[in-house]
């Protein structure tokens, strides 16, 4: 990304503000201009901001696969350390569908051992190994994985085991499962996992070794500049699903795609969209005069109204749309002092909302001296 002083001051002159008094409703951005791409639901994010910068269906409910154990390696990170040993159960030793790396009951290996074969080869022994290590029993960990997901915000999915076995009950969407990607990506460890191209799992009794391979290929191979993560799923339901995360001039992006017949293509496709064609728009700077807001029983009737922050968002380069800047104003009676929140500058597009930011008294209104209160 361009220095963002110099890109803002060039491009903030292209933003048509329409003051309104009005509410908006949420809803991802997208542009005319955006790619075609085959998977049945897509989501592009900035990582940084939480913006959507793209969204193909990505509301729609979907079996995430593989895709699960981002959720089980977010748990494994925070409800324990990665050095514990841990001893395989009769349960995880009997995994055999799917990638697997050759548990055995009374096997001892150490957590993080187990997480680089879950989120690099994706093996689905692990993930029950490791939930019955953390939550006592394999359905007490995956408790906590919904209750996690409630308290991202990834209202609507829902898992029924770690490792994305089809279920009815198992289910995301690529906004839910964007969001929940931001948030382990925030994790040094995670970071690390999904980065690996290939390391070597060792087993701490019996001594034994299995070399394991990073199931991205474009990390692997080194395909697309900047690619850093993250993981991929397959199952017959799910389809080929992935989600790649890369950073370019420090600026990092999630893509998700799920049931795509060309995963990888589509993915290079939204990172290139949201690399090369999408650029930071300041919609207003900190400071910045609205329209005064009414105020009774003061001096004045009038405040004047200025943004307590700069809001800036991501937009389409090729492809500019208006902007509103919705301004929702309080009740005020006075007195009112300087630097009180008065109301809210909410920012959108036709496509839903780019960002907000509160709206505070530029000076104070004090009441009337009292006999003038009185003789009124």
């Amino acid at each position: 990304m361009k220095g963002v002083k110099n890109l803002r001051f060039v491009k903030e002159k292209l933003i048509f503000l329409a003051l309104i008094l009005a509410m908006s409703v949420f809803s991802p951005a997208s542009s005319d201009a955006a790619p075609k791409i085959a998977a049945d639901a897509a989501i592009l994010m900035d990582v940084s901001s939480g913006q959507v910068l793209y969204d193909k269906h990505g509301s729609k409910r979907r079996s995430p696969a593989s895709l699960t154990k981002i959720m089980t390696g977010i748990i494994a990170l925070e409800y324990s350390h990665l050095g514990e040993v841990v001893t395989v159960s009769r349960k995880a030793g009997a995994v055999s569908t799917g990638s697997t790396i050759g548990l055995k009951a009374g096997d001892k290996i150490t957590l993080s051992n187990l997480l680089e074969a879950a989120l690099l080869s994706s093996a689905n022994d692990s993930t029950v190994a490791i939930a019955e290590h953390i939550g006592l029993s394999h359905d007490a960990f995956i408790h906590l994985m919904n209750k996690k997901a409630v308290a991202l915000g990834a209202f609507q999915t829902r898992f029924a085991n770690t490792n994305g076995y089809s279920n009815p009950n198992h289910y995301s969407t690529a906004q839910d499962l964007a969001i929940i990607t931001r948030y382990a990506l925030q994790n040094e460890s995670f970071n690390r996992l999904v980065s690996t191209k290939e390391t070597t799992v060792a087993w701490y009794e019996p001594i034994k070794e299995k070399e394991i391979k990073n199931t991205n290929r474009i990390l692997t191979q080194e395909e697309y500049p900047g690619i850093d993560g993250v993981k991929t799923g397959t199952a017959i339901k799910a389809g080929k699903c992935y989600i790649a995360s890369a950073t370019r001039d420090g600026r990092r992006l999630i893509a998700v795609i799920l049931h795509s017949p060309k995963r990888y293509e589509d993915a290079v496709e939204l990172l290139d969209y949201g690399f090369n064609n999408t650029d930071l728009y300041v919609l207003c700077r900190k400071g910045q005069a609205f329209p005064g807001v009414s105020v009774s029983e003061g001096v004045k009737s009038r405040v004047p109204a200025i943004a307590n922050e700069e809001v800036s968002a991501y937009m389409d380069t090729q492809n500019p749309t208006q902007v509103q800047g919705k301004v929702i104003a309080s009740k005020l009676t006075a007195p009112v002092k300087k630097g009180d929140i008065i109301g809210q500058v909410i920012f959108t597009t036709d496509q839903g909302e780019l960002g907000r930011t509160d709206l505070v008294a530029k000076e104070s209104v004090r009441k009337p001296w009292w006999p003038v209160r009185i003789w009124k």
